[in-house]
């Protein structure tokens, strides 16, 4: 209790005594020092009389000592007026019942001396109802105490029935117990008429004299049921709710795929205006059994009821009317608590005017105590802004503010002082009075905060409820169950706590061996408790399936339509990330710093003759190495960005899955911000180090293709970050995404040159097509190569003249030295090669009429074949010439147009690259062709090469990709194939197939396990 509090009420008690007669001194003396004993030890009860006769004495006396009579009202009013800003409305009231109390007690209550009580309730502000309610309670008798809205009536008349007075009753009760409610505090107050003992928490009760009832009181007495608080509470606030609420979970039982552990087989019953704890040592399944009855884990068996809809059958028709605050902080840590709020209201409160909104976030802002953090950033837990009681509150006003009529919270006090658990207790039992049904499982908790519980669920090992009932009944079921002394103790009757932890060290309590030391056994297992749980508790109170349908309590919770609940994502996770300044610029620094150190450091000076130091586009060896690195940083900056996004979010995801709201418009927000930052960073990319490079007029090229790689990756990014569990998890796993792609790129292996059971000689390896890098890689070089400004005036015919020069250089030769081997040996091989080349050729050249393709027709038409072969040849050179004219006289062209022949060469050192060529050309490789698989395969001058596959397949470094009778430019194409492996991968994101595959993975494991260890073990023990 507050000293200035204290002080105060002794100034009041004085003043009031002052007012009365002179010689009343001593007997109100003595009243005081009564009341006082009551709170205090003797050493503090005598310091405070002192006070006490010193006020009394100031009251009536001048400076001088001289006795004079002047008005206490002022007086009164002065001693509250110091009070008001310190003290709160719950201590004004009951300053104010104490002073009505002190005038009972002395048996004088004249007008004078309750006017200066009014007084005090004026100044405090207590409502003048309420003043004269209580007066009359305090100070009257039974038949002055007057019938009304704010009284209960507790006796044993069961025909008993007045319109406005509420009653219970109880049967063995002889006299009346009177309850009166104060509205403005709730506070409750007790006055008990009649014949036996009763005793309030422990003690005995004084007839005709009235308590202040706190939370977890009882009213006992050897001869009647006990009367809880909870059960005087909750006649009250069912007047104000129309429509209450029932919540009964039937016979339901919960088991974890592939394992036995869960929730055993258990029946609860739970009603509007109660606040329910579970209980339990750690691992007993607290969370479980709360995500059980809020639907969020689908039951093995049974049934759960709200208002006799069906939680599973009916989720439509009982929408908003749960919430859920899950242990972890479901919070976003760079907006500020209004932000918070606020984007939570907007996804709550469909069609919801902004004024009406902004009026909802204020008051719950207010009344949940967040008005000096209001604009403060959450921060994480590491580098705390808010407090972790603002934290927890942050947590309970995001869900309390749409007004759910069940909140279940896990683990409400964990990691708080005792102030801040006290503090959200309070806040949750404030809830309840408001007619809701709360749910929370603790740890230990104080006895106060026990005592705000009022319905109790105690958790043993295993899954299984072994008490459900009054918290305080719980500590003398569990005594006498165990054979304690003095059983139906349920509290220490000197100050009237409840020792909650004596129920865990009841429950798991352990024998001893000889020595007199714990063992690991319990002297009561969990079946045990739970065997006596079903006989003793829910055997004597059966729960039933409910009759009929009730009204489902009011609730202004409407989910917006996926289109405005992705502007509402999107914005959120906007303003979020603009808000984290450090996120922030290392997202955007990252690209430009990596495109300078890229560009500076393979930015190769070959000089000139005329200067060593200048810089020639054409001669940088390490372009090839530059836009290979470059796909690299692409693929690796998407990785990076997105690889958290959804891991971070993970619980808020929980959150709003378990609200209905969209998925689709969550992951849509995610995939569009992060393709934004995508594009951002790959353009700052390619600006950087294409200007460093001086890489001239495929800017757009370079981005488009850098960008595509980057999206692909930030759905790879997606994908790990919701499909694994942990941060660690996720980048360890990065490198298994990168090295592949490094791998299998055809930059660090050659294709031709990987292991024989994947490769390939004809296409590039189905393996390689897997990979993004592949498909940017070669779009790049291609485009480098071929698009150029210099190369595409001459592009088609170079190509034109390759195709010729293969086929009359290196194919017919090839073919005729494979036609002599098989005449000469009769290799089948030889044959096999000969014909389908042939075949090949027919598609460009027409067979004479008379040509025939069995072995002996090409064996008796040996000379026919070789002058057709011949004639190809010459075609073929033929068809080189033509081309090469056409190349020379668009050579020509282009001089004629520049003016001078040394500008053409200008314009190929600025835009053609020699290392490219080489890649493009295949000029390191010395072999032209190969034999693999009964075909002649080109290896020389892969870019001019055109793809006999219809089916997208082809060699790397194809100008051309064919689909059909179609010939589509690599660059479209590959382009076409990173963004159809994106959607693929979207598509994967949002019906978590990563997820889902390891939570297979994880069932089958667990299946499979126990056999594993036995096989384990068994071997061990041989």
């Amino acid at each position: 209790m507050n000293e200035s509090l204290l002080k105060a009420l002794m100034r009041l008690f004085a003043i009031i005594v002052d007012e009365q007669k002179m010689g009343f001194e001593t007997a109100a003396r003595d009243v005081v020092e009564v009341w006082l004993q009551k709170q205090f030890s003797n050493e503090w009860t005598e310091k405070y009389l002192q006070d006490f006769a010193k006020y009394m004495k100031d009251s009536h006396c001048d400076e001088n000592g001289e006795i004079c009579f002047i008005n206490k009202h002022p007086q009164v009013e002065h001693v509250c007026q110091k009070l008001l800003a310190e003290v709160e409305q719950e201590q004004k009231v009951w300053i104010m019942l104490q002073l009505l109390e002190f005038i009972g007690e002395t048996e004088y209550a004249g007008h004078e001396e309750l006017d200066l009580v009014k007084t005090v309730s004026k100044t405090f502000n207590i409502p003048k109802s309420e003043f004269e309610l209580s007066r009359q309670f305090m100070v009257g008798d039974e038949l002055s105490i007057p019938f009304n809205e704010h009284l209960l009536l507790i006796d044993n008349n069961s025909d008993w029935n007045h319109e406005v007075v509420k009653h219970i009753y109880s049967s063995k009760l002889r006299g009346r117990i009177f309850i009166l409610h104060l509205e403005s505090t709730n506070t409750f107050l007790m006055k008990y008429l009649g014949e036996y003992n009763l005793f309030l928490n422990g003690h005995n009760v004084k007839v005709n004299r009235a308590y202040m009832l706190s939370y977890g009181s009882v009213i006992r007495s050897p001869r009647i049921d006990p009367i809880y608080y909870s059960q005087i509470a909750s006649i009250f606030i069912e007047k104000k709710n129309l429509s209450d609420l029932q919540f009964v979970a039937k016979n339901i039982e919960f088991k974890f795929p592939g394992s036995n552990n869960g929730i055993h087989p258990v029946s609860l019953e739970m009603n509007s205006g109660q606040l329910v704890g579970v209980m339990g040592g750690s691992g007993t399944g607290k969370s479980t059994l709360l995500n059980v009855l809020n639907g969020n884990l689908t039951l093995r068996q049974g049934n759960i009821y709200i208002n006799g809809y069906d939680l599973h059958l009916d989720k439509e028709k009982l929408q908003g009317v749960i919430g859920y605050v899950p242990q972890d902080d479901l919070l976003v840590e760079e907006l500020t608590v209004y932000e918070n709020l606020y984007f939570n209201a907007k996804l709550c409160f469909d069609d919801t005017p902004d004024e009406k909104i902004e009026e909802i976030i204020d008051n719950t802002i207010e009344d949940f105590d967040l008005v000096e953090a209001r604009d403060l950033k959450v921060g994480d837990p590491i580098n705390k802004v808010l407090s972790g009681g603002q934290r927890k509150r942050l947590n309970i006003a995001l869900e309390l503010m749409r007004e759910p009529s069940v909140l279940f919270v896990d683990e409400p006090t964990s990691g708080l002082s005792s102030m801040d658990s006290e503090k959200v207790m309070l806040l949750l039992k404030r809830q309840v009075l408001k007619g809701k049904l709360v749910i929370c499982n603790i740890h230990q908790p104080s006895s106060d905060i026990f005592k705000l519980l009022d319905k109790l669920v105690m958790m043993d090992q295993g899954g299984k409820v072994i008490y459900f009932g009054n918290p305080i009944d719980a500590v003398v079921y569990f005594k006498t169950q165990s054979h304690y002394v003095k059983a139906d103790e349920s509290e220490c009757l000197t100050c009237g706590n409840v020792n909650s932890e004596q129920i865990l060290r009841i429950i798991e309590a352990r024998m001893m061996n000889e020595y007199g030391k714990q063992i690991r056994k319990r002297k009561r297992s969990s079946d045990d408790w739970y065997e006596l749980y079903k006989e003793n508790i829910e055997k004597n109170n059966k729960v039933q399936k409910p009759k009929r349908k009730k009204l489902i309590p009011k609730n202004y919770f409407s989910i917006p339509k996926r289109w405005d609940q992705l502007k509402i994502y999107l914005l959120r996770d906007i303003k979020s990330k603009l808000s984290n300044k450090q996120y922030l610029l290392i997202t955007l620094l990252e690209a430009p710093l990596l495109a300078v150190i890229l560009g500076y450091f393979t930015k190769y000076i070959s000089g000139t003759d005329s200067d060593q130091m200048i810089y020639v586009f054409s001669k940088n060896e390490n372009l090839p190495s530059f836009i290979f690195m470059a796909v690299v940083v692409a693929l690796f900056l998407g990785l990076i960005i997105s690889a958290e996004e959804l891991l971070h979010d993970r619980r808020m995801i929980k959150r709003e899955q378990f609200l209905n709201l969209s998925r689709f418009s969550y992951l849509n927000s995610k995939v569009i911000v992060l393709l934004v930052i995508s594009a951002v960073q790959t353009f700052l990319f390619v600006i950087l180090a294409n200007s460093i490079l001086e890489i001239k007029g495929l800017t757009w090229v370079y981005w488009l293709i850098l960008y595509t790689s980057s999206a692909c990756a930030n759905l790879i990014g997606l994908n790990l970050s919701a499909g694994l569990n942990s941060v660690v998890a996720v980048y360890v796993s990065i490198p298994f995404i990168l090295v592949p792609q490094l791998l299998f790129s055809g930059v660090i292996v050659n294709f031709n040159k990987l292991h024989p059971a994947i490769t390939s000689k004809k296409y590039v390896p189905a393996v390689g097509d897997l990979m993004t890098s592949r498909w940017a890689y070669e779009a790049l070089v291609v485009e480098q190569f071929k698009d150029n400004e210099f190369e595409k005036l001459f592009f088609p015919y170079e190509k034109a003249m390759s195709e010729a020069s293969f086929r009359s250089s290196f194919l017919i030769p090839e073919m005729k030295e494979n036609y002599k081997a098989w005449l000469r040996t009769n290799n089948d091989k030889n044959y096999r090669i000969f014909k389908n080349e042939l075949l090949k050729l027919s598609d460009i050249y027409l067979f004479p009429y008379d040509f025939e393709l069995s072995k002996q027709a090409l064996r008796d038409s040996s000379e026919k074949i070789n002058i057709w072969l011949e004639h190809v040849k010459q075609a073929g050179w033929k068809e080189f010439n033509e081309e090469s004219n056409l190349r020379d006289k668009a050579y020509d062209e282009v001089i004629d147009e520049l003016g001078d022949p040394k500008k053409i060469l200008e314009l190929k050192n600025t835009y053609h690259n020699e290392a490219i060529e080489q890649i493009a050309l295949n000029r390191r490789e010395i072999n032209k062709l190969i034999s693999y698989k009964d075909e002649l395969i080109q290896l020389k001058d892969p870019v001019f090469k055109t793809p006999a596959s219809k089916n997208g397949r082809a060699h790397l470094f194809a100008s051309q990709k064919r689909v059909g009778d179609y010939l589509i430019d690599t660059f479209w194409f590959n382009l076409s194939i990173i963004w159809l492996t994106t959607i693929l991968f979207y598509f994967a994101l949002y019906f978590d197939v990563l997820r889902r595959f390891l939570l297979l993975v994880e069932i089958l494991w667990v299946t499979i396990l126990p056999e594993g260890h036995f096989r384990i073990r068994r071997k061990r023990q041989k």
